[in-house]
């Protein structure tokens, strides 16, 4: 299984140049049956690692465009009356992939952007009163530019909260930057190194297993004290100046699920406190959530000071 793991992420690393730590957590959304966005300027690879993730592993894929006239239609389907057989059929909209691709999702208006949540939630959307249920695996993967670009919309907190993290690709380094530049053909490229390396059956089959990746009681507990110190209760000199949004439940679920799936990685069935630590900041800064005007008053994430507030060994007494 490691050695398969290992394959999937050099294949998508050989598309996606420069960014090993971002290919992995993104792996690591996917095998926890997430929901990734991401956010970054236009050209910096997002398409081309959401294409990497569907090829790699055999999954049907859709990439919709999102465009400030989208209409919820457009994403979820339709049902159109058939003249001929006196009956509606369903016409199936992109969503009913397995990696489902919203570019610029923040372009949309908050009406298009609400269409995902149902499907995001409960791997199901309704149409006309019926329920429809999704492929499996369900994977989101949504772009955005950021807020200071033209015509785009803020996501609101409660689609935010649907997505398991938020990743930034960021600018290549040198070396990285040369072999972008130096490949003839990008299209091409992607195409000819990515081939499929495992079927949906085992892909389902390692979702399944990362749900028994075993956290302990302290692990368990070390979870629960994060949660704690972003929603004002048992506040340290490190965070009692900071306002954010406090951490739901979801997010402590989403937590221990990515970290199961980063341990998996890394060839584990137990979680350790640092797996907690290799996904907190791009599971929880999303839902943490600082304004501009208090943004500039601080220095570091929010999530690396909650991390500092709590100690490791007596998490809950600190």
């Amino acid at each position: 299984m490691q050695k398969t793991l290992l394959a999937i992420l050099s294949q998508i690393e050989s598309v996606v140049i420069g960014k090993p730590h971002e290919c992995r957590l993104a792996l690591a959304c996917l095998l926890a049956q997430g929901h990734l966005l991401i956010e970054d300027l236009p050209g910096m690879g997002k398409t081309t690692l959401a294409q990497a993730l569907a090829k790699n592993l055999s999954l049907s894929y859709q990439r919709t465009q999102f465009t400030s006239d989208l209409l919820p239609s457009d994403v979820i389907g339709i049902s159109i009356f058939n003249s001929e057989t006196k009956q509606f059929e369903l016409h199936k909209g992109p969503i009913f992939n397995q990696v489902v691709l919203a570019d610029e999702i923040n372009r949309a208006s908050p009406k298009t952007q609400s269409a995902l949540l149902e499907a995001m939630a409960e791997n199901q959307v309704s149409i006309d009163g019926i329920t429809h249920i999704l492929p499996r695996p369900f994977f989101v993967i949504a772009t955005q530019n950021p807020l200071f670009h033209a015509g785009t919309y803020p996501l609101p907190e409660s689609q935010l909260d649907r997505f398991m993290m938020k990743i930034s690709l960021g600018f290549p380094d040198i070396d990285a930057e040369k072999s972008i530049l130096l490949s003839n053909n990008v299209q091409a490229t992607e195409s000819t190194l990515i081939n499929d390396i495992i079927c949906v059956d085992t892909l389902i089959s390692m979702q399944n297993t990362i749900e028994n990746v075993h956290a302990s009681t302290s692990i368990i507990e070390y979870i629960i004290a994060l949660c704690r110190i972003s929603r004002g209760q048992e506040m340290t000199e490190k965070t009692d100046k900071i306002v954010c949004k406090p951490l739901s439940p979801r997010a402590g679920k989403a937590l221990l699920a990515a970290a199961r799936a980063w341990a998996f990685i890394d060839n584990r069935d137990y979680l350790l406190p640092d797996d907690i630590k290799a996904v907190f900041y791009n599971v929880c800064e999303h839902r943490l959530d600082l304004n501009i005007t208090e943004q500039q008053h601080v220095s570091g994430s929010i999530s690396e000071r909650i991390l500092d507030a709590v100690n490791v060994l007596n998490p809950l007494n600190a």
